[in-house]
């Protein structure tokens, strides 16, 4: 089945391309199902690489996804066009009214900052407050999960002496719905300055690590109490993320395990999409196997899943 978004969404041409079927919105209401709403709170700076990443793999899926792009209500991103934001994204405060099957909260390049630092630590804490009673399934990526466990389950983060950056192999800890297909080993994409402190998070007992690399540590971890998956790593990135920060960041971390050879010159191989696609199938399918029919059954309604 397709995904659902804006008709002008820049993302829509780059996934035709790709083959994956977009639905538009007037083709859309002519289907007597119900889709799944998934929000996206977009914290990254580059939003149109992001949407085109996150909306590829959730388009993946036999089943029709909503998409609503989601911001920060008072924060002005600055590395992309005020025409863009203002035609296709909602302040979270037009939306905390609405239900949603499923939300992502993205990373964010903050994540050296203290996080009563960040300017909009306040509203976000509201939102991870709100995703409680307002979403079926919560899904956050790398800062975006660092915030949600240190505001849930007050595990702090910590610095790392140096950039992990590369492609890194990871190791299935704990069968879980999923991860179901993944290979006992995989490698995932890594881009961040910090990591939770795991010592913290091993004494966490409300969640469980199910996926964890010997060199970058916990890769995903499962939330069971707040419906909800922390991920700190990127399934998402394109076969080129990497090389794009590399150069943006005039050549200094060289990413391991990445390029041929550790030859920054030559084209990357992706070895991560196939996991990539069974992650966000996984996250998917289990909303759609557990959600409420009746929309306004979800979050305050429910019982937290063991």
């Amino acid at each position: 089945m397709p995904i659902k978004i804006p008709d002008d969404l820049p993302a829509r041409l780059a996934l035709e391309k790709e083959g994956v079927i977009v639905m538009g919105e007037t083709d859309a209401i002519r289907q007597d199902i119900r889709p799944l709403r998934i929000g996206l709170l977009n914290l990254m700076p580059n939003k149109i690489s992001t949407e085109t990443q996150l909306a590829r793999l959730l388009g993946a899926t036999p089943l029709q996804i909503e998409l609503h792009l989601v911001r920060i209500t008072d924060h002005v991103p600055r590395h992309t066009s005020a025409d863009h934001m203002e035609a296709f994204y909602r302040p979270w405060s037009d939306v905390s009214a609405e239900r949603f099957d499923g939300f992502i909260i993205t990373g964010a390049p903050v994540e050296r900052m203290p996080f009563e630092e960040v300017r909009y630590w306040p509203e976000l804490c509201s939102i991870l407050d709100w995703t409680r009673t307002h979403v079926h399934r919560c899904l956050t990526i790398c800062w975006g999960a660092q915030a949600a466990l240190y505001y849930f389950h007050g595990v702090p983060k910590q610095e790392l002496p140096a950039k992990a950056t590369g492609v890194f192999r990871h190791r299935v800890l704990t069968p879980s719905p999923y991860l179901r297909g993944f290979s006992d080993v995989f490698d995932v994409p890594v881009s961040r300055w910090t990591e939770v402190c795991p010592d913290t998070l091993d004494a966490t007992s409300a969640v469980q690590v199910l996926a964890s690399s010997e060199q970058t540590g916990p890769c995903v971890v499962d939330d069971p109490t707040h419906r909800a998956l922390h991920v700190f790593n990127h399934f998402e990135y394109d076969s080129t993320t990497l090389a794009d920060e590399y150069h943006r960041d005039g050549g200094t971390y060289l990413p391991q395990h990445y390029f041929p050879d550790d030859n920054p010159h030559l084209p990357p191989e992706n070895r991560w999409r196939s996991h990539a696609h069974m992650l966000f199938g996984n996250w998917i399918n289990e909303i759609y196997q557990s959600t409420p029919f009746d929309i306004a059954d979800i979050g305050s309604r429910e019982t937290p899943r063991r």
